[in-house]
């Protein structure tokens, strides 16, 4: 362990001229922090190492777990998970290599790890990510940062005053055709940007996730640890695993859980980091089940010299332009569609007509690569391009959205102070009550 202290703390000193400072376009080509995955690595020695622990098994840690592991430089050597069979495979999955843990504060309390993955539900990402800077940690956690918009400041402070790296899981900055079309629109290509569209949709009408009643919970769950600070309810399958997005005690919904990754992008290329309002409307209108969240929901954002729509059914498929996902930045020469697949470009008349139109296909190696630009920066100790301070400005958009659907009035936003204006009761939606013994 002396070893890799030594290594950090050296380049800790040593690495800030090199440190990660963002992917962008400087004069037509692509910068990047740190290089792509190598093809034919070299063997990393084991004092050059950096231990990982996962917390949290489900879809999304396994997913990033296996980048992680496809980096010479990592080594896998805890995992903990509170369904038993989710954390065998874990175990497995690494070759048996990782020790198994159900309490994360185990995993945790290990000297020789540098950097834990947090990827368990949202309702349980703020706790694990400030215990983990606490004990000098560095951090992956997927997005949105937390439950709820204090949870993620908080967050924040835990970073910056144990001086950790944390790192957001919104890939796309780590694309290069979102970093060209994040690009294109600060360039003034397309001519002033005053509307935005952002947009989920799906078709799950009418039974949904249906509604199967309370019952025990499995053997190899252990339920309790599972709801952690969220408040004691019966076990339903509905809510486990990752139907949890559907209800408010444990996250927001679609909006939360895939509008963060859209509405990340548009902060990014319209140069903002919060709304000054927002208004919503929705319900559950088609979706007859026990979930909670709503099944269409359509929210305004008031931004500086632009306007934002973000909008969700689950009673149709079809988007816009026939797109179940994506972007549409509306501007005053032409209109630019960004997806996971790629970038559109569609001129406003003539007025782009020396331009055309531009398309541009997907980055399949974004979730690499954003995994590397985590692992570059615990070494040069620099800012990661999707720092948890552009994690939780883009995660508390939508959060602010639900609570402004929640409470049927439009949200004006301080975004200074972080603070509600004239709204006590929109207030309490900024934090939660946790259940003994945690808290934040």
């Amino acid at each position: 362990m002396e070893s890799k202290i030594s290594r950090r703390d050296f380049l800790g000193r040593s690495g800030k001229a090199a440190a990660g400072i963002g992917l962008g376009l400087v004069g037509g080509k692509l910068l990047a922090d740190g290089p792509a995955p190598a093809q034919d690595a070299k063997p990393v020695p084991p004092s050059e190492k950096i231990i990982v622990g996962v917390i949290g098994c489900g879809g999304m840690g396994m997913t990033n777990m296996k980048s992680f592991m496809d980096a010479p430089e990592v080594e896998i050597a805890a995992v903990c998970d509170v369904y038993e069979p989710r954390l065998k495979q874990a175990v497995e999955d690494t070759g048996g290599k990782a020790t198994p843990y159900k309490d994360f504060r185990k995993l945790l309390e290990r000297k020789d790890i540098d950097a834990v993955i947090v990827a368990t539900p949202d309702h349980w990402h703020a706790i694990p990510t400030i215990y983990a800077c606490q004990v000098g940690k560095d951090v992956y956690v997927e997005k949105p940062v937390a439950h709820n918009i204090k949870e993620g400041r908080a967050m924040v402070r835990a970073a910056r005053g144990n001086k950790c790296v944390v790192q957001v899981g919104t890939q796309q900055r780590s694309a290069p055709h979102f970093q060209r079309a994040v690009n294109i629109v600060k360039s003034g290509k397309i001519g002033k940007v005053t509307l935005v569209r952002c947009w989920n949709v799906g078709n799950k009408f009418p039974n949904g996730l249906g509604s199967p009643p309370d019952c025990d919970p499995p053997a190899d769950l252990d339920w309790n640890m599972w709801l952690g600070p969220a408040p004691m309810r019966p076990f339903n399958p509905n809510r486990c695993i990752y139907n949890f997005r559907w209800f408010w005690d444990y996250a927001g919904g679609k909006a939360t859980d895939w509008g963060v990754h859209l509405i990340d992008v548009v902060h990014w290329a319209m140069a903002v980091d919060a709304p000054l309002a927002v208004a919503a409307s929705g319900g559950k209108y088609g979706i007859e089940d026990n979930t909670e969240t709503p099944d269409t929901i359509e929210a305004i954002f008031d931004y500086p010299g632009f306007t934002m729509v973000y909008f969700h059914t689950n009673c149709n498929a079809r988007g816009i332009d026939g797109k179940d996902y994506g972007i549409q930045f509306y501007g005053a020469d032409g209109t630019l569609f960004v997806d996971r697949s790629g970038f559109n470009i569609y001129p406003e008349g003539d007025r782009m007509k020396d331009v055309g139109v531009e398309l541009e296909g997907g980055s399949k190696s974004k979730h690499r690569v954003h995994v590397q630009n985590f692992l570059d920066c615990v070494k040069s100790r620099g800012i990661p391009i999707s720092d948890i301070e552009i994690g939780h400005r883009s995660s508390s958009a939508p959060m602010l959205a639900n609570i402004a659907l929640r409470t049927g009035r439009k949200i004006h936003w301080d975004s200074k102070r972080e603070r509600i204006i004239g709204d006590k009761e929109a207030e309490k939606l900024l934090t939660r009550t946790y259940r003994k013994p945690w808290s934040v």
